[in-house]
């Protein structure tokens, strides 16, 4: 049985208004225990209303979502449960940071899922670790870190409920490059670890073909590809068609393939192009 099961999945914005938008319309998708699942689109494909669905924040206008084979909907116990077991981290977290210290912030779910003193502790220090928060900011206020140090914090107040599911909304944004390098690191730890299913929403093509092991594409509210990397980054084109980039590595391949090189349309990663370009085998993802 999956982990996530989505069937006739349709959300509608503003119904019976001038407004109404269709979202997403009749999605069904599964999400296997343990997958790494990038998750592209253009602004306005769907993804992020989607991704909201997976923990109840947003219900469906028709269909279900389920969740180890059960309605997330059922009642309002089970959305209270679904919240602790997916946990959701938007675009520029640290916006949501509020309380005096670090270590509160990060007990913040914990306490709410009425933990013990004890269990609370030995879960935010675990979820310090993941992210790389050392103790001795523990009694720093949140307002006195700097920018990556915040959406660490961040992260690891939703960590420190152990989700099974940890989705991310464009994570790794407006961060500088070694910061987004440590905390997409972080990101892969915690999954290797744990075991836990991550989803990561990005436009950053380079990111999703290094770490995902399964990319769903979006487009004006539906599932219009879903397969391995190499699947999904050798129908290049297409992706095009939706406004979409390709990994820089593929635009290098397709290039030199233009030229007469013989080299495969389905690279996606720079180690990958290298491999190819010496007649080696595929690398392995980085997470």
């Amino acid at each position: 049985m999956p982990l996530v099961s989505v069937r006739g999945l349709t959300h509608v914005y503003s119904v019976g208004t001038p407004f109404e938008k269709v979202a997403i319309d009749h999605i069904d998708l599964d999400i296997e225990k343990g997958e790494f699942v990038g998750i592209i689109g253009h602004t306005g494909s769907g993804k992020s209303t989607f991704i909201q669905h997976l923990n109840a924040l947003l219900k469906p206008t028709e269909g279900t979502v389920l969740l180890d084979g059960r309605d997330i909907h059922e009642s309002r116990s089970r959305e209270r449960e679904v919240r602790f077991r997916v946990g959701l981290v938007f675009q520029y977290p640290e916006h949501q940071l509020f309380e005096e210290t670090v270590y509160k912030d990060i007990a913040f779910g914990p306490k709410n899922m009425k933990l013990s003193d004890e269990e609370i502790d030995m879960r935010i220090r675990e979820a310090a670790g993941f992210v790389g928060i050392s103790d001795e900011l523990f009694e720093v206020s949140p307002i006195e870190l700097s920018g990556g140090q915040k959406r660490r914090v961040a992260i690891a107040g939703v960590i420190a409920m152990r989700p099974e599911v940890l989705i991310f909304d464009e994570l790794t944004a407006g961060l500088d490059p070694q910061g987004r390098e440590e905390i997409l690191k972080n990101i892969c730890n915690y999954g290797s670890a744990t075991g836990a299913t991550i989803l990561l929403v990005s436009h950053s093509m380079d990111d999703i073909a290094r770490l995902a092991s399964r990319i769903v594409v979006f487009s004006e509210g539906k599932i219009a590809m879903d397969g391995t990397p190499t699947e999904v980054f050798k129908r290049a084109e297409e992706l095009r068609g939706m406004n979409l980039e390709v990994p820089k590595a593929t635009e290098i391949a397709l290039a030199l393939k233009e030229r007469g090189v013989d080299i495969s349309e389905s690279v996606y990663t720079i180690k990958f192009l290298r491999k190819a370009i010496l007649g080696e085998t595929e690398g392995e993802r980085e997470c």
